[in-house]
C-alpha cells in the first residue's frame, strides 16, 4: 500500500473510502493527517516543485467539471483530486453530486475521508492535496484538481497562510460558536462591527462562518480580513498549475441545476438523507453549507412541503453557483472553455492541448 508523503516525512491520508478496494490509499489514517497539522503553524511559503503543473478545472455547480476533470485524467494517465467541501463527508454522495464509484474510471482522491460534521478545514485540504501532487509526481502522474470549493483550490495552490489552531481545535472558533449560539448571528455581526467595521462592511451577517473567521483573524493572526481580502488576488502561487474555468451562460446553467436537483430526488436524495438522520447526522446536514440537505430535513420537521424544500434547493443552488462564478471571473489565470453544450470530449481535448502546449513551453 502506498504512502502519501509530506516532504517532511509527516503521513497523510490518501484514502478516499473504507470500501473503495480497488484504489490503493495510504498506510496513515485521517486523524493522523490532523493530528500533524494540529496547533502548528502550516508554511505555505515552501514551494512543491512538480515535473509538470496541476491541471485546475473550476467553475460553477453543474458546469461539468466532475466529467471534464476524468476526461483529462483519462487522457493523460493523471488522477483528480476533488476539492470541494461536502464531497470529503462519507454518505453525503447524491446530495453532493459525488461521482460514483462504479463511475470512477480514474483514481479519485479527496472523497468520503470523514463522517459528516468531524472538523475539517482548508488548511488539512492545503496539506493533504500537497501531499497527493508530490505522491502522483514521484509516480510520474500528473494531478488533475477538480474545484467546487474556491477557498480548497486557492489554499491547494497558492501561499496561503493558516494560523496555529486553524485546522482542528481552535479555543476562540469554539467561543464565538457558543457567543453564536446564545446571542445569534446580527448580534456576533454587530460585535465586529464595533471592533473591525472594515472587514464587518464585507460579511455579510449571515455568513456566521466568516464573521468567525474574521474573530479568529484579530486574535490569532493580529491582523484583519479586510486586510487579507485585500491581498488575497495579489496571492502569489506555491504549487505548479494551470487553471481552466468551465464557462456556461447564466440560463443554460440554471436550467441544468433545475434538472439536476430533480435528477438527485429521483436517485433517492430523501433516501439518503433520512439514512444520515438514522446515523445520527442531523447536526452536519442541518449546517448553512449543507444545500440539498438542510431543506430535506427542514420538509422532513414539517416546516415545509417536500416540494418547497426542493425548490429552496434549486434557489439556493443558484446562488451558490453565482458566488462560484464571482469568485473565479475575478482570477486572471483562469483560461475559460465554452462548457455551454455540455461537450465533454471536446472540453477536454481544449485543455489537454492547452496543457500540453504549457508544459512544453515551460
Amino acid at each position: 500500500m502506498s504512502k502519501v508523503e509530506r516532504h517532511d516525512e509527516t503521513p497523510v491520508s490518501a484514502c478516499r473510502s473504507r470500501e473503495d478496494a480497488d484504489f490503493d490509499g495510504c498506510a496513515a489514517s485521517f486523524s493522523s493527517c490532523c493530528e500533524s497539522v494540529r496547533n502548528r503553524e502550516v508554511d505555505s511559503s515552501v514551494s512543491v516543485d512538480l515535473h509538470e503543473p496541476v491541471i485546475c478545472i473550476v467553475g460553477p455547480t453543474a458546469s461539468g467539471k466532475t466529467d471534464v476533470a476524468q476526461e483529462v485524467a483519462l487522457r493523460l494517465g493523471a488522477a483528480v483530486i476533488s476539492a470541494d467541501s461536502m464531497q470529503i463527508y462519507r454518505g453525503m454522495d447524491i446530495g453532493t453530486g459525488k461521482i460514483g464509484r462504479e463511475e470512477r474510471r480514474v483514481e479519485h482522491f479527496g472523497l468520503d475521508m470523514c463522517d459528516p460534521g468531524e472538523p475539517y478545514s482548508a488548511a488539512l485540504f492545503q496539506d493533504y492535496a500537497r501531499s497527493c501532487f508530490r505522491l502522483l509526481d514521484e509516480q510520474g502522474r500528473r494531478s488533475v484538481l477538480a474545484g467546487g470549493t474556491g477557498l480548497y483550490v486557492r489554499a491547494a495552490i497558492d501561499d496561503y497562510r493558516f494560523p496555529r489552531g486553524e485546522q482542528v481545535q481552535n479555543p476562540v472558533r469554539d467561543y464565538y460558536a457558543r457567543m453564536l449560539e446564545e446571542k445569534g448571528a446580527q448580534a456576533l455581526w454587530e460585535l465586529l462591527n464595533l471592533r473591525d467595521p472594515e472587514s464587518a462592511a464585507l460579511i455579510h451577517p449571515n455568513n456566521t462562518r466568516r464573521v468567525i473567521r474574521a474573530f479568529e483573524m484579530i486574535e490569532l493572526e493580529h491582523t484583519t480580513y479586510a486586510r487579507q481580502h485585500e491581498g488575497f488576488s495579489h496571492m502569489g502561487q506555491s504549487v505548479p498549475a494551470l487553471f481552466f474555468g468551465l464557462a456556461v451562460d447564466a440560463d443554460i446553467l440554471n436550467r441544468r441545476i433545475e434538472r439536476r436537483v430533480d435528477s438527485m430526488v429521483e436517485q433517492g436524495l430523501v433516501h439518503e438523507v433520512e439514512s444520515l438522520l438514522g446515523d445520527g447526522f442531523e447536526t452536519a446536514l442541518t449546517a448553512r453549507e449543507a444545500i440539498g440537505y438542510k431543506e430535506i430535513v427542514a420538509a422532513m420537521r414539517g416546516e415545509c412541503t417536500l416540494d418547497e424544500g426542493i425548490e429552496q434547493i434549486k434557489t439556493a443552488t443558484r446562488r451558490y453557483a453565482k458566488r462560484q462564478r464571482t469568485w473565479w471571473r475575478k482570477d486572471a489565470r483562469v483560461k475559460w472553455i465554452d462548457a455551454n453544450d455540455a461537450d465533454i470530449e471536446r472540453m477536454a481535448e481544449e485543455i489537454v492541448a492547452a496543457s500540453t502546449h504549457a508544459g512544453m513551453r515551460a
